[in-house]
């Protein structure tokens, strides 16, 4: 997880919303990534998409059968979908969505419609850095 809050650093720095992401195999970082957004002008340059791109690119394959991705904040309906298709076992994150209470992140990866289901594990030794990093941000762009 301190990778992908470096990462979430490196994208306050940017100025980006402060989310980072990391792709793991075998206890080893293959990928990293954080919001790019404001930079690309792209919707889908969210942190954990980057990653999950990268690691594609470096194991020469879409599926992450063996892989697990550490995230600052939990999920969006359009990542847990990809975490779910790049078949990704794992996905830990620090920051709960304080917008979300319909558990929708949760039905994504458990959905029988899809085939295959990731685990959610949230990181309660990160939850507070990953909550202070965003809510920092947010309460600096409101002034």
């Amino acid at each position: 997880m301190a990778v992908a809050i470096n990462e979430a650093k490196r994208a306050l720095k940017k100025g980006e919303v402060p989310i980072g992401a990391c792709v793991v195999k075998n206890g080893k970082v293959i990928a990293k990534g954080f919001n790019c957004r404001e930079k690309t002008k792209n919707a889908t340059k969210h942190a954990e998409i980057v990653a999950i791109t990268k690691a594609c690119r470096k194991l020469h394959d879409w599926r992450l059968a063996d892989c697990e991705i550490y995230v600052t904040l939990k999920p969006c309906p359009m990542c847990a979908g990809a975490i779910v298709n790049a078949r990704i076992k794992t996905c830990h994150y620090g920051a709960d969505e304080t917008n979300s209470t319909d558990n929708l992140c949760e039905q994504i990866f458990s959905s029988n419609r899809l085939n295959h289901k990731t685990e959610i594990r949230k990181d309660e030794n990160a939850s507070e850095t990953c909550s202070h990093l965003l809510s920092t941000f947010f309460k600096q762009k409101r002034k």
